[in-house]
């Protein structure tokens, strides 16, 4: 059994530029990460008014748990607008982008299988 407190976990900024993220600033507190008692990655992302991130899949299957705000998340034909209390499952190789592309911030809950990679698919 492990026992974490919010509090207690650092809050880092996301890079804005070269890499995955895009707008004004994401906030990542990573929870749990894959070690030897864990079967999966586990982390808290906030999405500042104006970001997201850009288009790209996960080799294993992905579940947003939206914890605050109204945010987007979308694929190729899709776009659903999601607020606190919603569940997202985002099959594995699906190609998808979330945040909070206009003017409300979002947070999410993430959790994604050991060993998944990401890939983005949009410079």
């Amino acid at each position: 059994m492990k026992k974490v407190t919010m509090s207690s976990v650092e809050k880092t900024k996301a890079p804005m530029t070269g890499g995955l993220m895009t707008g004004t600033q994401v906030w990542r507190q990573a929870i749990l990460n894959p070690d030897d008692s864990t079967n999966f990655n586990f982390a808290i992302v906030a999405f500042d008014a104006g970001s997201r991130n850009k288009f790209h899949k996960h080799s294993g299957d992905q579940i947003l748990i939206v914890t605050e705000g109204t945010g987007i998340v979308a694929n190729d034909t899709e776009s659903l607008t999601v607020t606190e209390g919603d569940v997202i499952v985002i099959p594995a190789g699906e190609n998808h982008w979330h945040g909070a592309p206009d003017a409300t911030s979002m947070a999410h809950i993430t959790v994604t299988v050991k060993g998944s990679e990401t890939e983005q698919t949009e410079a």
